[in-house]
């Protein structure tokens, strides 16, 4: 053990001194010592750090004194802006140790100016909705005065507003070192000053795009880390399988169009040969909605009718016909131009390729509704193609979560990672679960694949609920799961329901959970995203209700693709591939309940499997150590005792 540390995380530490609340944590310790030891051997470490270890600081205080220049990747922007608007700062003050820090998100978080006049002209040609052109001219204003292009600045408009699509860039249609504004450029300027720092905030699909090389003409990050730190590590696998495939969908096309229709007029360029070409697009993007059926669906690329491969192999055509078409526009100073040809062009040979037979090394499928058609290709297994990518940085590698083994065993995260030779190590949350939490395990429930199943678990829920006065999350494993029980729920309680009731769809994920905070005894159904990233301390969240165990959807092409491969090569996929996954994700959605050493409360699990099956006590086995009971009675009771002890506290 670093007698550095010792004194740093010690009783009389700096840490100690200057943060109200901060206490010295063995497991804490104990992490950043692992942690400093990687970063000086530049070697590969995975930690499980159970929630209240501190796994934050675990890894911050050794990067700041390392002297090294460090990468911090996080698995959302609410994770990223935590990190560098709270606890890097804290950490900073207190070790007296100022050092160059850089937020750096994606593209689509940052203003693009040249993309704005795209959207003011077409704005003045009519050809933006209403709600889109009222918003310009807002956006115009603040780019004025803004320094950074942040997106988020603007608070008058919301993250999901409908004029950032057209007013910030992607890969895809950023034109780069040809671009008429690319001196002002604010991705740029934020990519030139995240180069320059010691320490670098980004997140999991940034850090990709740099390992894969997505973002020519802007500088690598990485050749300069000296160590890569990736917190909610257990997302990695499946962000990295996103990033070594690819997609075709009508939308991208038809803003590919769009685009086309907004350089031509900015360039005062209307009228020329490109019209019979774009006209001829447009129609067989709409012909590849009609030949998909227009249903809601998902299909295998075996179930893909010809019709279907007809009109993608059509379209492939078009594109490139209409690349062609705008090679004579594509002069000096028409950089703009130039990068669309290049967009189609990789569009063209995309489509092409959902046309062949055969798929090497991995999985096609697409997703299809009444307006709309989008075409996947991912890679069955990324495990070999990350390594690689990983193994190819000259740099330590730190992976953390508070949910990456299935019991004491890493083997699932370290197959699907690539990450047969990196050290393990795991350590236990040091609250008091056996006194802090009970686990509920109803009786007299429907099967979980019964069409009551749902009806069942809002019963049971009902007399926990009316015990804790609202204070719940209830998280279901599907949508349609979700919306049958927000529907029970109406029905049980009516119009006027006795606690406020919030039901994903109903506002943003960061609105729901603010109304839900601030309510103090609401009850917020939700599905996946609400499962992890979701913090609520205190006794505003004191009921966790999880529907079922959470097993992958059955019809997921990869997830089939995967479960076969284990299958041909003499492996059993339920145990390798499922469980695993399934523990995981149940960990997660159990850890939105105790966040805090003060906190308390029930996870209710609606599952029969969890005592009928062999296989539910590797799930019950992996959870905290809470105590266990199959009785109403009892659980009302610790709701109602430990409520009204926090509230006679409280006054």
């Amino acid at each position: 053990m670093s007698t550095d540390l010792e004194e740093l995380f010690g009783v009389n530490g700096p840490l100690a001194r200057a943060l109200p609340g901060y206490a010295m944590r063995d497991g804490q310790l104990a992490m950043a010592d692992h942690v400093s030891a990687t970063m000086a051997g530049h070697d590969t470490l995975v930690v499980e750090a159970g929630t209240g270890t501190g796994k934050t600081f675990a890894y911050l205080v050794p990067a700041l004194t390392s002297g090294r220049r460090v990468i911090i990747s996080t698995g959302t922007r609410a994770l990223q802006d935590q990190l560098y608007h709270r606890a890097l700062p804290a950490v900073c003050g207190a070790l007296g140790r100022p050092v160059r820090v850089a937020l750096l998100k994606g593209r689509a978080n940052y203003l693009c100016r040249h993309r704005l006049e795209l959207a003011e002209q077409q704005a003045y040609s009519r050809g933006l909705r209403r709600e889109v052109a009222t918003a310009i001219p807002k956006v115009r204003a603040w780019s004025h005065t803004t320094r950074s292009g942040d997106i988020a600045e603007l608070s008058r408009l919301g993250e999901q507003d409908p004029v950032w699509p057209w007013v910030t860039s992607t890969r895809e249609n950023c034109v780069g070192t040809e671009c008429p504004k690319y001196d002002e450029c604010f991705v740029l300027a934020a990519r030139r000053e995240a180069q320059a720092a010691d320490i670098v905030v980004v997140n999991h699909y940034l850090l990709m795009a740099d390992l894969v090389l997505k973002e020519e003409g802007f500088g690598d990050l990485l050749p300069g880390a000296d160590a890569i730190v990736i917190d909610e590590a257990h997302q990695l696998p499946d962000v990295a399988a996103q990033f070594l495939g690819y997609s075709v969908s009508t939308r991208q096309l038809a803003a590919i169009a769009k685009d086309v229709a907004g350089e031509l007029l900015l360039a005062q360029q209307m009228g020329t040969g490109v019209d019979a070409a774009q006209t001829g697009f447009d129609a067989q993007v709409g012909a590849l909605v009609s030949a998909a059926g227009g249903m809601d669906a998902r299909l295998e690329h075996s179930q893909w009718p010809e019709c279907m491969i007809e009109a993608l192999a059509g379209l492939a055509s078009r594109a490139a016909e209409l690349g062609l078409a705008l090679a004579p526009l594509a002069t000096d100073g028409q950089g703009a131009i130039a990068r669309l040809r290049e967009r189609l062009a990789e569009c063209a040979e995309r489509l092409e390729s959902f046309t062949r037979e055969e798929a090497d090394g991995g999985v096609r499928w697409a997703e299809t509704n009444a307006r709309s058609v989008s075409c996947h290709y991912a890679p069955v297994d990324v495990a070999s193609q990350l390594s690689a990518l990983m193994q190819a940085q000259a740099s330590a590698w730190i992976l953390t979560s508070a949910t990456l083994a299935v019991g004491d065993d890493f083997s699932h995260f370290k197959r699907r990672s690539g990450l047969s030779h990196a050290q393990c190590v795991r350590f236990e949350s040091p609250f008091d679960f056996a006194g802090q939490a009970l686990l509920y395990l109803p009786k007299g429930l429907d099967d979980a694949g019964s069409p009551g199943h749902t009806r069942s678990v809002i019963a049971a829920a009902l007399p926990v609920l009316e015990a804790s006065g609202g204070r719940a999350f209830l998280l279901f494993t599907s949508h349609r799961a979700l919306r049958e029980g927000a529907e029970e729920l109406r029905r049980a309680w009516g119009d006027k329901p006795p606690v406020p009731v919030f039901v994903q769809g109903d506002g943003s994920r960061d609105q729901l959970l603010r109304l839900f905070r601030e309510a103090g005894n609401a009850v917020l159904l939700g599905t996946g995203s609400f499962w992890e990233g979701v913090d609520v301390r205190g006794t505003a969240l004191s009921v966790v209700v999880i529907d079922k165990l959470p097993f992958a959807a059955p019809d997921d092409p990869l997830l089939k693709a995967r479960l076969e491969e284990i299958r041909a090569r003499g492996g059993n996929p339920f145990f390798e591939e499922q469980v695993p996954q399934a523990v995981i994700a149940l960990k997660q959605g159990a850890g939105r309940l105790i966040r805090d050493e003060a906190d308390f409360g029930v996870v209710m699990i609606c599952d029969t499997r969890l005592v009928t099956k062999g296989y539910g006590r590797a799930f019950i086995t992996s959870l905290p150590p809470m105590k266990r009971t199959r009785e109403l009675e009892e659980v009302q009771q610790f709701l109602t005792d430990r409520l009204a002890a926090a509230i006679h506290e409280s006054i």
